[in-house]
């Protein structure tokens, strides 16, 4: 259910600056993106899971917070991030 390290790595390359760039905002957000869809996944099948779907809703909460920074400080980055990560319509 979690991210693994090859994933990882490949997230990295792709929204980073360089390979070692894992704190940036569009990281975050990408591997947050990743993590969301597989719980999404996960309570597809166990509705009843509370603590994951609590879990879920939090991880989006933040993705959005970090999405409105990116948004503040970069505008163009932000509606590539969008339009990568297939977020909004």
């Amino acid at each position: 259910m979690s991210i693994n390290l090859k994933n990882k790595k490949e997230i990295v390359k792709k929204y980073g600056a360089n390979e070692k760039d894992t704190g940036s905002a569009a990281v975050q957000i990408a591997m947050m993106s990743k993590k969301i869809a597989e719980l999404t996944e996960h309570l597809k099948t166990n509705q009843k899971d509370f603590a994951t779907k609590r879990g879920l809703l939090m991880m989006v909460g933040k993705r959005k917070r970090l999405l409105a920074y990116v948004k503040s400080q970069n505008l163009d980055e932000y509606r590539d991030l969008i339009k990568k990560l297939k977020i909004r319509g």
